[in-house]
């Protein structure tokens, strides 16, 4: 077994790149709790992420998803699944570099479409094409999610090869 982390490992990326699936299997690898922040978000509102975008807009989501993150960042080790957006804000990034150990979950833009394409609840996709929504985030977020130390390509493969390339990239 792989030895426990000290600090909570947060992993940032586009939409569809499996920061959920991916931290989960980490997480019970390690033998750490695992939190996807959205559900997060999710319960402290009482309300969907889609509904918290309708309702109140981006910002306001952004404000509590920072407030979220800031919370579940407690020193104590852990996985944590953040949104798409989160390592954009410069309070939350410098939250997570600092505090935690950040992992940059990659994929190319093929392998997003079809994995967003499974699902209909992610509020930016809404009424756009998803290929050329993740290409515009691409294009201004991953040189931001490059500042994460670790930078692990999410290949289409099963999930636990992602896993153990993060295991590999955390044990040096």
């Amino acid at each position: 077994m792989p030895p426990r982390p000290r600090r909570p490992i947060v992993l940032v990326g586009l939409m569809g790149v499996g920061k959920s699936t991916v931290g989960r299997r980490l997480a019970s690898r390690l033998h750490l709790p695992f939190v996807d922040a959205d559900k997060e978000i999710e319960t402290a509102a009482g309300l969907s992420i889609a509904e918290i975008f309708a309702r109140y807009g981006e910002q306001a989501f952004r404000d509590g998803e920072r407030r979220v993150i800031a919370r579940l960042i407690d020193g104590r080790p852990k996985v944590i699944a953040t949104g798409g957006g989160a390592f954009m804000n410069d309070e939350t990034r410098a939250l997570i570099l600092k505090r935690a150990t950040a992992v940059w979950l990659d994929a190319d833009i093929d392998v997003l479409v079809d994995r967003v394409g499974r699902r209909d609840d992610r509020p930016l996709l809404h009424d756009r094409d998803p290929r050329e929504v993740l290409i515009e985030l691409s294009a201004t977020r991953n040189p931001v999610y490059a500042l994460a130390p670790i930078h692990v390509r999410s290949e289409p493969l099963p999930h636990d090869a992602t896993v153990d390339s993060i295991l590999k990239a955390l044990i040096p």
